[in-house]
């Protein structure tokens, strides 16, 4: 994440070890076989750091209750360690950054990766295919409790305010589907539900919920402090439409 150029301190020649990962054949050699983000991430803007999260050596910058723009910082970290190009991945917040870097007049390439395959301005983002092939895998394996059960199952999926993924994953399973960008009729989807029950020979049904998904009248909070991006968490729609049916 962007946290590396505002937690290296320059005057420190061990902190370059710390925060930065040179990319030799020997450390890509498995990547392909590799889950997750390779270089780890964080959810550090360097425009936007809280004062309690200022590292010791930028705390004489830092006056009052921030948050504190640290660009000029990171522009000179990125000179000192003569990178020409910065190739961020990553969604809307990532490269929300990476355009102000780009602004600073650093070149970038910015590569699309969200699982909600959201990102303005492009067609598609790297780890949706992945995201949706996961979804698929891990609801068909819930597909014999719920039978055996006969129960009707709730399936949250990422997705804050785009559906994206959650939709893939219903027509990749065969199943419902809500999504943020249309609210839904509450009573009408209880109806759905119950009438596939009916007609499945197992007596199950279910519905993939994204996470920003939410009801016609009904309201989903959010909690907890905002990151440096401005997201609270919200509330989870997996546990509130269960709790609804």
């Amino acid at each position: 994440g962007w946290a590396a150029l505002v937690r290296h301190d320059l005057e420190d020649p061990e902190s370059a070890e710390e925060w930065f990962q040179p990319l030799t054949s020997s450390t890509v050699r498995t990547i392909d076989r590799t889950g997750g983000t390779f270089l780890h991430t964080s959810r550090t803007n360097p425009s936007r750091v809280r004062a309690d999260e200022v590292p010791a050596h930028l705390a004489d910058d830092a006056s009052g209750e921030g948050p504190f723009d640290f660009t000029s910082y990171a522009l000179r970290v990125v000179e000192a360690l003569g990178i020409d190009i910065l190739v961020p991945i990553g969604g809307d917040d990532t490269l929300s950054y990476a355009l102000r870097m780009h602004d600073e007049g650093v070149p970038v390439v910015a590569i699309p990766k969200t699982m909600d395959n959201d990102v303005h301005g492009t067609d598609y983002c790297i780890g949706f295919s992945t995201a949706v092939t996961r979804a698929k895998e891990l609801i068909n394996r819930q597909r014999t409790t719920l039978g055996s059960h006969e129960r009707i199952g709730v399936f949250r999926i990422f997705g804050r305010n785009a559906g994206y993924t959650a939709w893939y994953a219903a027509y990749v399973t065969s199943t419902r589907c809500v999504i943020p960008e249309a609210p839904f009729d509450l009573e009408h989807l209880m109806e759905v539900l119950l009438e596939d029950k009916r007609l499945n020979p197992s007596r199950y049904s279910f519905v993939i919920a994204s996470e920003g998904a939410i009801w016609q009248g009904g309201t989903l909070g959010e909690f907890g402090e905002a990151d440096a991006y401005g997201h609270r968490r919200k509330v989870d729609i997996g546990f509130a439409l269960s709790e609804q049916i």
